[in-house]
């Protein structure tokens, strides 16, 4: 494994925390850039070896984009987030997203014993990872992406500090991740892709057919090379884990369905959903992975979401989104006509806007094409110097 960076100090020679102010995130740029800054500056404090990164989808917790992944070697994405949907192991993503701290580390989770972890046996302690700190980034209840730290064997395990340090920062960058899906790029513009194309998967991962269509999608998801059978480029993480959430449902360990929401780099929403299909001959079945344009209502949760909307707010948007008057939400929800009002004045002002068009107009057609997810991707091996 290649060692880290020696810390750097800050002017007056205290070593810098790690931790990213608000502007510090806005001047670094939304998705992979913050998530890029964010481990430089805490790999000076946290001294991890290695790295992972992962925008996610806060309905499902399935990893979209953005993506940056650091120092890890080729080959372990796909039993990464295989183990994590078809095992049952400490510090489970979605356990993290429900739990009090949102975050831990091995060690101090397996009492000393990491080896209780297949993760840790099957997946890290061969790459020669000593331990690992997981944690989630959210904002109130969503988790708008997840990152794992880790050190190699032989050093100084994560320290409680060392968990904190990372759910703080992490209150930030789920922020500046799940504020991509307020702000749209109108300076994308959408290319010819209009209907769904359809991928098979081997039961290794590995792609073996895919129709003209889907080839112009993956294409718009990435300009990287994605020809190749299952491969290191970050940007196919979240297919990864669809074809093992999808093996998962199939095996009868989970249930369906086996779907994540993306943005193209052209800003366009996708929906990728994968089955399990069962061979006749009795051999592992195929998975076939749809890619669809995603149509308004499918988009408009997750940006609801991403506005802080209370339970109340979502209630009362989702009525006038189905055209309802003050009169009619007031008997549905069982509160007063003033008290629809006040919840439509807080989610106008959330959303900047002062009509109903406006605020229907805002979340089902002005994110239902400009960007988000696409570009802001990267996969970074140091070199030792």
């Amino acid at each position: 494994m290649i060692p880290p960076e020696p810390p750097t100090t800050a002017a007056e020679g205290t070593p810098e925390t790690g931790i990213l102010e608000p502007a510090e995130i806005a001047s670094a740029g939304t998705g992979g850039r913050a998530l890029e800054q964010a481990s430089r500056r805490m790999g000076k404090s946290l001294l991890f070896d290695a790295s992972c990164w992962f925008g996610t989808d806060p309905a499902t917790i399935m990893p979209t984009t953005p993506v940056h992944i650091e120092n890890v070697p080729p080959g372990a994405c796909e039993t990464y987030w295989e183990t994590e949907f078809s095992t049952e192991d400490v510090l489970m993503f979605r356990d993290l997203a429900r739990s009090p701290t949102g975050g831990g580390s091995l060690i101090t989770t397996t009492d000393g014993m990491p080896t209780r972890s297949r993760r840790f046996r099957e997946l890290f302690a061969p790459r020669g990872y000593g331990d690992h700190l997981r944690a989630v980034l959210r904002v109130g209840d969503n988790t708008w992406g997840v990152v794992d730290l880790f050190r190699n064997a032989g050093r100084e395990p994560f320290s409680e500090r060392d968990v904190e340090l990372v759910a703080a920062q992490g209150i930030e960058l789920a922020s500046s991740l799940a504020e991509l899906a307020t702000h749209p790029d109108r300076s994308l513009v959408p290319g010819t892709p209009d209907g769904p194309g359809n991928v098979i998967y081997d039961e290794t991962g590995t792609l073996i057919a895919l129709d003209d269509q889907a080839e112009r999608w993956l294409d718009e998801l990435t300009s990287a090379p994605w020809h190749q059978p299952v491969g290191p480029h970050p940007l196919m993480a979240p297919i990864w884990a669809l074809l093992s959430r999808a093996r998962t449902i199939k095996a009868g360990h989970d249930h369906g369905p086996a779907s994540v929401r993306l943005r193209t780099s052209y800003g366009r929403w996708l929906i990728l959903e994968a089955s399990s299909l069962r061979a006749m001959s009795g051999r592992p079945g195929l998975i076939s992975v749809t890619i669809s344009p995603a149509n308004s209502s499918q988009i408009a949760p997750i940006t609801v979401e991403a506005y802080g909307l209370t339970l109340r707010e979502k209630h009362v948007t989702n009525a006038v989104a189905r055209g309802l008057a003050n009169a009619d939400i007031a008997a549905e929800l069982h509160i007063s006509v003033h008290t629809v009002r006040d919840h439509l004045k807080a989610v106008f002002a959330k959303l900047d806007v002062t009509t109903r068009g406006e605020l229907v107009a805002k979340l089902f057609a002005v994110h239902y094409a400009p960007g988000l997810h696409g570009k802001d991707v990267k996969h970074v091996v140091n070199k030792a110097t």
